[in-house]
């Protein structure tokens, strides 16, 4: 894996980074030697944020936690990591590789339950059309707005792609912006 470490408003120290390395191996058997792993610190009054995002085989894995300190939010990150696996373990294992999520079946039986997960079905209730109309991003967050809803769909018509605007959870704003993955 490839890591990649941005700090803002902090500054990283070895140990830290060390830590998520070492964290990090336990999923060395999931992920591919060609995964981009990007590790993002930020600190925002007294809080740290940590924010890890992996990409691997056309696959983008994020987890994001806000605690006091910065090893807490990484803890709580790699478990949020793990549940997102395991969750998902019987889709992912057709894209992994063969006997990659086999680490998730020994933590499975440590715990006490013995219950097997049940397989994630996903149920599409409502399908609607969006007109895309070409706008700025601006603008798209002022009918987001207007709307009350949480992301806003749109043509950006400075780079004419099909562009989502959407309220984070600290109350900023985002765009994604699309493009085709080869």
């Amino acid at each position: 894996m490839k890591i990649t470490y941005t700090a803002k408003n902090v500054t990283l120290r070895d140990n830290f980074k060390e830590r998520v390395e070492k964290k990090l191996k336990k999923y060395e058997r999931v992920f591919s030697e060609n995964a981009e792993v990007k590790v993002t610190v930020n600190l925002y009054k007294n809080r740290q944020t940590v924010e890890i995002t992996i990409k691997d085989n056309g696959m983008v894995y994020r987890v994001e936690t806000s605690c006091p300190e910065m090893n807490d939010a990484l803890d709580t990150d790699m478990d949020k990591l793990g549940r997102q696996i395991r969750k998902n373990k019987t889709k992912l294992e057709k894209r992994l590789r063969p006997a990659a999520l086999e680490v998730f079946d020994d933590e499975d039986s440590d715990d006490d339950t013995d219950e097997t997960p049940e397989e994630v079905t996903y149920n599409i209730l409502r399908t609607k059309t969006v007109a895309l109309k070409p706008m700025s991003p601006d603008e798209a967050i002022l009918r987001m707005n207007m709307v009350n809803h949480k992301f806003f769909m749109f043509l950006n018509s400075k780079t004419d792609k099909i562009c989502v605007v959407y309220i984070r959870d600290n109350g900023d704003y985002g765009m994604l912006e699309s493009e085709i993955d080869e």
